[in-house]
């Protein structure tokens, strides 16, 4: 059987279904197929949700606080009907600790420039402001086993809070009210399917072949498949030009009792998202009574890069949840770590300097939206209307690669040169972690 369409997007995690909403609003016949039986039920379910604005390049901090606007508005971004039930912004805070690796100039200069407010704490503000935080300055992050993990603290940070950052709370049901946002704009999804073959002629995409048989006939074609991006790379014999490179690495999530008394005490009261890069490790808030607790992949700590996304394991370790819960321990002295574990675990799409992907490719036609997993769930918004400009730039006749195409936000007014997400890039300036 051949079907016809005009743009095949492959995921419909949170950033394929904002890919195939943008382009179905701008008129295209859109199909999306993804391997699972739902929006959202890859990379994006594992997600922390973090919206944060600390990222080292003037376009992700632009893409960041333009984002947060769309979160913030979230029903009216997706023009949803009153009675949707729709995911929700919680506007918390985010406090991020001082360290070397990634000062707070880093930052501010950018902040600056774009408008993002924040303030800096010097230790003695962060204690006033997080009295169950210890402020003592650990630095380099250590294995918990290792004798100097519980060596006394060789001084006092203060950290970088930025008051309208904080998290989305269901990040799956974001994607889903992507997925049913692009379904009201005409937009036709396929579960539980897979490509098998990438069609093309003359060099050009034709379309692509799904695993029961259906040829999808289009012009253009979007890899948004996260952790499986690079297999379908290769089905596209893609990627020679690109000068940054893409693995799957297997991430885990942790869920505790929150220790009693963390929340902002000199400020609004809320309880903040905690960026601990000293130590090696993040914290959110679940609710009022749990913590999630991630990693941000300390030197000291072996990673799981994984050849096959699908050999990761979707089930906490016990070594990887002690190691982190006991870092954030050591952050929260009042937090307990339970002896089972609790949380998610999932497989992140990360390129060699944790900077996304939003290009065109070789092959005429087929476009990617990749490397994203970890921290650019909350650009989702705004990534969909960054590839819808990207593809009808380039389908035009825009020559992207020697004059790169930008785009204007609708809610800030800034411009973004989508040159900084090329594939052909140099290595973007990052902490080489998840925090960008």
């Amino acid at each position: 059987m051949v079907e016809s369409t005009d743009a095949v997007v492959v995921g419909a995690g949170v950033i394929g279904s904002s890919i195939a909403l943008e382009l179905a609003r701008s008129g295209l016949r859109v199909v999306v197929v993804d391997r699972f039986g739902g929006a959202g039920n890859g990379s994006t379910s594992a997600s922390s949700a973090v919206v944060r604005f600390t990222y080292p390049t003037i376009a992700g901090v632009i893409a960041a606080w333009e984002s947060r606007h769309c979160w913030e508005a979230w029903r009216d971004h997706l023009q949803a009907p009153a009675s949707e039930p729709l995911a929700a912004f919680n506007r918390c805070g985010v406090t991020m600790l001082d360290v070397d690796l990634a000062p707070c100039g880093m930052f501010t200069r950018h902040f600056d420039e774009v408008g993002v407010p924040y303030e800096k704490w010097g230790a003695r503000e962060l204690s006033r402001r997080l009295p169950a935080v210890d402020t003592g300055r650990y630095f380099p992050p250590r294995p918990v086993d290792d004798d100097e993990f519980f060596a006394h603290a060789s001084a006092r940070l203060g950290a970088l809070h930025t008051p309208d950052g904080g998290f989305v709370d269901d990040p799956q049901l974001a994607a889903y009210n992507l997925a049913t946002a692009a379904q009201r704009h005409g937009a036709d999804f396929r579960w539980k399917t897979t490509v098998t073959a990438v069609m093309r002629r003359g060099g050009r995409v034709r379309g692509v072949r799904l695993n029961e048989g259906t040829e999808l006939s289009a012009g253009v074609v979007v890899n948004a498949a996260g952790p499986w991006s690079g297999q379908l790379n290769r089905l596209a014999e893609v990627g020679d030009d690109f000068t940054v490179g893409l693995r799957p690495l297997r991430q885990e999530v942790h869920h505790v009792a929150a220790p009693a008394g963390y929340r902002d005490t000199g400020g609004d009261g809320h309880t903040p998202v905690l960026l601990d890069m000293d130590l090696g490790t993040y914290i959110r808030p679940e609710g009022r009574e749990f913590l999630l607790v991630g990693g941000t992949e300390p030197e000291c700590d072996p990673l799981e890069w994984l050849d096959d996304p699908d050999d990761g394991s979707p089930t906490p370790t016990v070594s990887q949840f002690r190691t982190q819960v006991t870092r954030a321990a050591r952050r929260l002295p009042g937090l307990r770590v339970p002896n089972k574990p609790k949380g998610v675990a999932g497989v992140y799409d990360v390129t060699d300097d944790w900077t996304p992907v939003y290009d065109r490719t070789e092959l005429a036609g087929f476009y990617v939206a990749i490397g994203t997993s970890g921290n650019q769930f909350k650009n989702a918004p705004l990534v969909g209307r960054l590839m819808t400009t990207l593809i009808h730039g380039v389908e035009g006749g825009h020559d992207h690669d020697r004059s790169a195409l930008t785009h204007t936000c609708e809610h800030t007014g800034h411009t973004i040169d989508l040159g900084a997400f090329s594939r052909r890039r140099r290595p973007a300036p990052s902490t080489g972690t998840v925090l960008g």
